[in-house]
This record gives structure tokens, sequence and C-alpha cells, in this order.
């Protein structure tokens, strides 16, 4: 059985009454990480195109958490993604207010708890005040320390996972950014012998990648 959280389940119910692009909940209660934990496809789709990326990845947001929140953290992490998938280096990423496109993030381009990450908040903290929390801010803020703290993709997963709590969504998180970043080769074979449906992730994958070559 396929289970979803509470946010993402009414959104679809919400869109079953009413079918609109965005169903996601307003709800500031509502800020879950379940739109950043998605994420990846679509700056990888857009990653010839950063602002397109950015925009892109804070209307996904939308469908199921549309909290200012929950949008900017698909936008700072669709950037992010973006920089990995096109060769940036992490020091560059993970630097002050990192952007893909020509300008790094002001104070008013987010919100004060997302522009505080996109700082480095993460750069100066250690559990318990680095959490595997099911909120979109601690959840992003944990995924990011785990691959600041880590040099390789199998060490920064342990440390995302091992912080417990919501560890399967940190994981998530942490996941598309580094696996943007150290590819392919970077995760250990003896993970991807194991991954379920591995052959039809990478048939889409390489479809999103070829298809992605043609959107500018």
């Amino acid at each position: 059985m396929t289970v979803i959280g509470n946010t993402t389940r009414e959104a679809l119910l919400r869109f079953e009454n009413k079918p609109e692009s965005y169903c996601g909940s307003k709800d500031k209660r509502s800020e879950g990480n379940g739109s950043i934990m998605r994420l990846a496809p679509v700056p990888l789709f857009y990653s010839l195109s950063p602002n397109q990326a950015i925009d892109k990845s804070g209307e996904s947001s939308r469908t199921t958490h549309d909290t200012q929140n929950t949008i900017d953290a698909c936008c700072y992490l669709g950037g992010l993604i973006t920089g990995a998938v096109n060769g940036e280096k992490k020091e560059d990423l993970l630097s002050e207010c990192y952007n893909p496109s020509v300008k790094k993030w002001n104070k008013n381009d987010l919100t004060p708890e997302i522009y505080e990450i996109a700082c480095g908040s993460f750069k100066y903290k250690e559990p318990p005040n680095i959490k595997g929390s099911g909120h979109v801010i601690k959840s992003l803020e944990a995924a990011l320390w785990a691959f600041y703290k880590s040099n390789t993709f199998e060490e920064g997963c342990l440390k995302a996972v091992n912080l417990g709590d919501d560890a399967d969504t940190t994981g998530a998180v942490y996941g598309q950014l580094a696996g943007a970043y150290y590819g392919i080769q970077g995760i250990p074979d003896k993970w991807l012998e194991k991954l379920s449906h591995r052959q039809l992730i990478e048939q889409f994958a390489t479809q999103l990648y070829e298809i992605s070559q043609r959107i500018v």
C-alpha cells in the first residue's frame, strides 16, 4: 500500500472535486516537505534555463503545498539542483545565497526562513538543532547540512537518514541534490543493485534528459 502525506492527499481530493492546476493548501500548518521531496525532475527538465528551472520548481509546489515557505524552498532547492547538474563546485553551490542565474538571492526574493537557509544556516548547526523533521524548513536545512558535512554520496546519505524522525524524506531531499552533484557513478553499486524499479527509473531519466536538451 502506498502511503502519502495528509497535505498531498487533501490536495488530490480538492482536485477531484474541482480540477485546477494549483490545489495546494495555503495553511501555514500544512508546511510539510512533500513538495521538496519530489522536486528533482522539474529542475532537471529545465536545467539549461536556470530562471525557468527556479520558477517551475516553485510552481510545482503549489499543486499540493501552496504556502510561501514551501514555494520558496522549492525555488531555492531547484536552483541548487540546476547548478549541481551543470557542474558547479560544491563550495559555490553552498556559498551564501547561491543562485544559478546571473544574480544571488537577496532578502526580498525569499521568505525570511528560506533566506536564512540560503545564507548558510545549516553550516553552523549540529544535531539536535539540525533535525530530520517533516516540516519543510527543518527538512531542507537537514538535507543541506548532510550535503555540506560529507564528501561522498554515501557518507552524506547516511548522515541524512541517521538524523531519524522523517528519515526517508530527509534522505530523499538530500539524494536529489547529491545525485545531481555526484552523478550515478557516485552512488555505491551495492545500493544501485537493490533499487526497486531501477530499469524503469533509468528509462524515465534518460527520456527526461533527452527532452530537456530541446528546452531552452
